[in-house]
């Protein structure tokens, strides 16, 4: 009873959970098992727009032919039933490292589609084709980034296992959270961003994110780390999270290799280890400076896959105190929450080649590309 009114105001307020251990956990991976990953339709993508605690993200990634990396990302945020918000946010990297452009403004009028595919609000969109295959996203919010930009998928989309889901409770046929996420590994983009300095191309290559945390972000996840590899053939991207303590500190990694047409492999048979770091002076994490990817698995005709991707990551290209960044509603969800102090490092190593080693059956592949890496840490995992 106890545990229960624990966590009860930890959902309303953001308190620091009590320990319930792995038992409290299901991974997707449990799932992959079996299935190790399902193909996406057109009905997976929509927007699950909860009525009670959740942060939902659409997140679609940029790499133009110039060398520019940009992010586009509607979110949609619950806090207890009590009031939802929802966010565009913009950023755009530059490759003279320059300092990224980031806009972030609240939005208003918001609404979905009837069939809950596509988002509306004053001055922008997010609309999915009719085949399911491609995304537009247009703001015209913040005069400073106009977002007119569309992404095609050129591979089937996936989740983990049979629907994605990593699920949180001490009942787990009866969950109190959930984290999903659903991805299109390889895209192709078109479309620009207007800054104050003219329009910026975005034709490139691309990757999709759709992320639902059916609880609040801190309690589910105090780690993350992020990779998005696109090369000229192959694409290879990669999620995972650790829990806090309290759900025992497990470790979820979802991700897939792609190529024009197909998904090599995908599932939860894969790594993210930081393989040097150093110390950040200002709030004592351990800032990655290589980090190895690693994933494995099997083609539908039954080959065997292995492939890593050593990244050298060279110096950041940002940090971000979320706490200072943060809209004022999820900061309000996360003030109350001990220990927590999440800084999230990025990383666009484009000085510094990225090789994706990459073997199906007795073929091994070296294939030359670009990378995207993110490394989040959001409070103590002892």
């Amino acid at each position: 009873m106890f545990n229960w009114a624990k966590q009860t105001l930890a959902n309303v307020v953001g308190t620091e959970e009590p320990i319930y251990g792995p038992s409290a956990i299901k991974s997707v991976a449990e799932d992959a098992k079996k299935t190790p990953y399902t193909e996406l339709t057109r009905d997976d993508l929509k927007w699950a727009a909860m009525d009670s605690t959740c942060v939902e993200t659409q997140t679609f990634y940029f790499m133009a032919d110039s060398g520019h990396l940009a992010f586009a990302q509607v979110i949609y945020s619950n806090v207890a039933g009590i009031r939802t918000t929802c966010q565009f946010n913009s950023k755009v990297f530059y490759t003279d490292g320059s300092k990224p452009l980031w806009s972030s403004t609240p939005l208003s009028h918001t609404e979905f589609s009837e069939d809950k595919s596509n988002f509306y609000a004053k001055d922008c969109a997010l609309e999915l084709s009719e085949d399911g295959k491609t995304y537009t996203i247009k703001s015209m919010n913040d005069p400073h980034a106009i977002v007119n930009l569309k992404i095609t998928r050129v591979a089937p989309g996936f989740v983990a296992g049979k629907d994605g889901k990593t699920l949180f409770g001490t009942d787990l046929s009866h969950p109190w959270g959930s984290m999903r996420h659903a991805f299109w590994p390889r895209c192709v983009t078109e479309g620009s961003i207007m800054t104050k300095d003219g329009p910026i191309d975005f034709k490139g290559k691309g990757f999709y994110s759709h992320a639902l945390q059916g609880m609040k972000p801190h309690h589910a996840a105090a780690r993350w780390n992020f990779v998005n590899f696109q090369g000229p053939t192959y694409s290879a991207i990669l999620m995972e999270f650790t829990t806090p303590p309290s759900y025992g500190t497990t470790v979820v990694t979802v991700g897939g290799l792609a190529k024009d047409g197909e998904i090599i492999t995908a599932g939860c048979n894969c790594s993210a280890k930081h393989l040097k770091t150093k110390q950040d002076s200002e709030n004592d994490w351990p800032e990655p400076t290589e980090i190895k990817f690693t994933w494995s698995g099997t083609t539908k005709d039954g080959k065997a896959v292995e492939a890593s991707l050593d990244c050298s990551l060279g110096d950041r290209i940002d940090r971000i105190d979320v706490m200072a960044e943060v809209p004022g509603f999820v900061k309000n969800i996360v003030a109350a929450a001990a220990g927590t102090k999440p800084y999230i490092y990025q990383f666009y190593p484009h000085n510094i080649p990225t090789e994706l080693k990459l073997k199906i059956g007795d073929q091994e592949i070296t294939e030359q590309g670009r990378v995207f890496s993110e490394a989040t840490f959001i409070s103590a995992t002892e």
